[in-house]
């Protein structure tokens, strides 16, 4: 079963143990790993197994 979590810029939350963010400047952290994502787009985080999809200020971080 997939885990998730919505989040804005500057705030941050965990997926279990893994601590996933959103920076002020619209980049998503995730296990200390960056990326700068547009709009629409969607990123997978290899070393956490985590994929995030930006719509607008909204950035869903998912676990499976």
């Amino acid at each position: 079963m997939a885990e998730s979590v919505t989040l804005t810029p500057n705030t941050y939350d965990t997926l279990g143990v893994i601590h996933c963010g959103v920076l002020r400047d619209l980049t998503a952290s995730c296990a200390g790993d960056l990326h700068k994502l547009n709009d629409g787009e969607e990123y997978t985080f290899e070393r956490a197994r985590v994929t995030v999809k930006r719509t607008g200020e909204e950035f869903t971080f998912t676990k499976q």
